[in-house]
């Protein structure tokens, strides 16, 4: 048994990990454009203007938002860098939790007891893991300008937090709110990189092992195949055939019926919400809460996608 508050100090050194990797990030940050996309991007998030395909809107309105930090012309571009500072250092944040979350996870599992010597291993694991990740040359680079990718990693250390989360609680009521919450998301980040879909099959293969923790190599290769498909759902179904249903949707309405700009995406909105909300009351009608579970995910997942 410990001896000591083990949650407290978990939560202590994680935001110490955050602290250290945000100081370092201010203290090494781009004073103003670097070079390739970074002006792009803070010269489009500054005038929320359109930059180059696909895109990233969501990335876009949070660099406005801290460029309103500063009233002189010349520290814009450093406004907008700092927000990848901060977005890195919360990746720290995350990435602390996550490596305790596992090292535990593992201790249980060999030991069966957690004593104050397994306690202090695990803790000191995720602080040599973060700092080390916070060090890192690639990490490092992109967290101290103005590109995607640091907020990018950011979510995908959320998303897997908040799977671990998930997988721990999914047995328990309202356990399901983990994976609305990943939903929404998983959405967002459509707004940033697409890079955080990745996390998708790790968030499946959680799942998979929570349900059936002794897999055999036929049921492992299924499952894989699975990963794959739920990521493919979202990336290549879901995600180009909103925006295909939606782009037909008002073509139709101008071009042929003659209705005015925007009548197509209301409609083609007010359609989709109609779908969502009978399939959610039958589902929940005729107790199917697998199918309502998966509505609800893809609905939160629609919701997130509409800012991003």
């Amino acid at each position: 048994m410990l001896s000591f508050n083990y949650k407290k100090y978990n939560t202590i050194l994680g935001w110490t990990a955050f602290l250290i990797a945000l100081i370092t990030y201010t203290l090494t940050l781009e004073p103003t454009v670097s070079y390739w996309d970074c002006g792009e991007y803070i010269a489009t998030s500054v005038k929320l203007e359109v930059g180059h395909p696909p895109g990233a809107p969501l990335f876009q309105m949070m660099g406005a938002f801290f460029a309103m930090f500063t009233t002189d012309p010349s520290h814009i571009a450093m406004m907008v860098n700092f927000m990848s500072a901060l977005a890195s250092a919360f990746t720290i944040l995350f990435l602390f939790w996550t490596i305790t979350a596992l090292a535990k996870k593992i201790v249980l599992k060999n030991n069966g007891e957690f004593t104050d010597g397994n306690g202090i291993a695990v803790l000191g694991s995720g602080l040599v893991g973060a700092l080390a990740y916070t060090f890192s040359d690639s990490f490092w680079f992109s967290a101290v300008e103005a590109e995607v990718y640091a907020m990018s990693s950011f979510l995908m250390a959320l998303l897997f937090w908040l799977a671990l989360h998930w997988g721990e609680e999914m047995d328990k009521p309202r356990g399901n709110k983990w994976l609305l919450l990943m939903s929404f998301i998983v959405g967002l980040s459509f707004g940033v990189h697409i890079l955080s879909l990745l996390v998708i099959p790790p968030i499946v293969f959680i799942y998979i092992y929570k349900r059936y923790p002794e897999l055999n190599m036929k049921q492992f290769i299924l499952s894989n195949i699975v990963a794959v498909l739920v990521l493919a759902f979202v990336f290549k179904f879901l995600f180009p055939y909103t925006l295909t249903f939606f782009s037909a949707s008002e073509l139709f309405f101008i071009n042929t019926i003659g209705m005015p700009f925007n009548s197509g995406s209301i409609i083609a909105g007010i359609v989709l919400i109609s779908l969502f909300y009978f399939g959610l009351k039958y589902t929940r009608k005729k107790k199917m809460f697998t199918t309502n579970l998966i509505i609800l995910s893809v609905v939160f997942i629609m919701i997130g996608f509409h800012p991003g």
